[in-house]
Order: C-alpha cells, then sequence, then structure tokens
C-alpha cells in the first residue's frame, strides 16, 4: 500500500491529523515541516527548500496531503518531483492565499502583515487568533476551535523566526503559473465557508490542473478534517483507492 504523507499548516504540527491517521492506519505518515514539532528549519525558508527537505526523508514514492501552507509545500514537491508523487490531496490550499489584482480569491495582505506585526509582540496570543481564523464561518466552530487551541502547543513552540518566514510564504507565493507542472491526480478537498481561504480559489485550482478534481464540504471552513471528518475521510480513501 503506498504511504501518505501528510503535511500540517502554519503554525501547527503534524499531530493535527492524529485522527484521520487513526483511520487510514498504517498507510499515513504523518511529517512535521522544518521549524515544527522539534525539527530543525531550513535556510533559506522557501518551499522549495521546504519541499526538498521533506523529501529527502520520505520513501521512493508515496500519495501526499497538504493542509493550508502544508498544500503549497506539497504543490511544490509535487512539481518538482512528479515521478515520486502518486496521487495529491490539497486541503484549504490557496495557489495564492493573498489577493492581487488579478486574484480576488484570497484574503487582503495587511491581514497577514498584521499576524506578522503581531506576532512580535505577543506570540501566543498571535497564534491563537490565527486559529479563530481557521474556525470562523464553521458550523462547528467552537468545536474545531478547540481542538486546534489543544493541539497547538503538544509538541513544543516553533520558533518566532520559523513563523515569520512562513508568514512571508503565505503573502508572497503564487503559484499558479507552476499549476500545469502538477500532472499526478489531485483531488482538493475546501470548506464551502472558509475564511481563510475562500471557495472560490478551489473552484478555480482544481479544473487549472492538469488532472484535478473538486470536493466542496458544505459548512466547513479551513479545517473540514477536523468538524466534518466522515465525509473528509470518506472522500480521501475513495480517491486513493481508485484504480
Amino acid at each position: 500500500m503506498t504511504p501518505l504523507v501528510m503535511l500540517h499548516g502554519w503554525g501547527m504540527h503534524s499531530g493535527v491529523w492524529t485522527a484521520t491517521a487513526e483511520v487510514l492506519g498504517e498507510r499515513a505518515q504523518l511529517v512535521d515541516m522544518p521549524g515544527y514539532g522539534g525539527r530543525a528549519a531550513v535556510a533559506p525558508y522557501t518551499l522549495e527548500n521546504l519541499a526538498e527537505a521533506i523529501a529527502a526523508e520520505l520513501p521512493p514514492l508515496f500519495d501526499l496531503c497538504g493542509w493550508s501552507l502544508g498544500g503549497q509545500v506539497a504543490m511544490t514537491l509535487a512539481r518538482l518531483m512528479p515521478q515520486r508523487v502518486r496521487r495529491l490531496v490539497l486541503v484549504g490550499a490557496n495557489p495564492c492565499f493573498t489577493t492581487r489584482t488579478d486574484w480576488h480569491c484570497g484574503i487582503a495582505p495587511e491581514v497577514l502583515t498584521q499576524f506578522g506585526e503581531e506576532l512580535a509582540v505577543n506570540y501566543e496570543v498571535t497564534l491563537k487568533r490565527f486559529l479563530a481564523l481557521q474556525a470562523r464561518g464553521d458550523e462547528e466552530a467552537r468545536a474545531v476551535l478547540v481542538r486546534l487551541r489543544s493541539l497547538l502547543f503538544a509538541r513544543g513552540k516553533p520558533d518566532s523566526a520559523v513563523l515569520q518566514a512562513g508568514l512571508t510564504i503565505l503573502l508572497q507565493a503564487d503559484l499558479r503559473p507552476q499549476l500545469n507542472q502538477i500532472t499526478m491526480p489531485t483531488l482538493v478537498v475546501h470548506g464551502s465557508f472558509d475564511q481563510l481561504a475562500p471557495v472560490c480559489a478551489a473552484e478555480w485550482l482544481a479544473p487549472a490542473l492538469p488532472d484535478g478534481r473538486l470536493h466542496v464540504i458544505p459548512g466547513a471552513s479551513h479545517a473540514p478534517f477536523l468538524s466534518h471528518r466522515t465525509e473528509f475521510e470518506t472522500a480521501l480513501i475513495e480517491f486513493l483507492d481508485e484504480r
């Protein structure tokens, strides 16, 4: 069975996938990105360097799932090493997280800039505010926020420099021109009420990929694998098990 490598989002760690991993069993391979979970960071902290550092520790062939910032890392890894990624799953992902003159399916750059400024003033409060943004709009927002907060520092606290570098990626990265190089079957899973990555980003992303398909989960926000577990896990397993 092909292992499924699972990448987390900004400010979190691989423990966010624990419930999904329990359902997947031995197939799940949870990975802390550089700078998280006690793992050393990379320098410079770029999508390409993150992807290469992660891939160096993985088997020759694997499926890949990335959430939020982890989705951008997953897209980069799949583009750089298409021969190693059998299937790709993107959850709450956005090829361009901030709005541009030609892109309206993101959040205002000022939002992420403010998070960066506040991070230096009050580290913990800033991270908790970011979690609240991820849960906002979800039918199960309170439960999702409680779960995210319980996980936040369960594997230590990432260095503030790593967090700042990750925010810079979210603020600046635009992967839209590279999507035609991601050729493996790709499932885009997105919550209909996502406030951090509006659903229109997923609706654009899936058909922009050479072999992409879209699964929108009604009533979910940025973390559908926590708020709508059954639907998420069913869609994930069906996609991975296709022949």
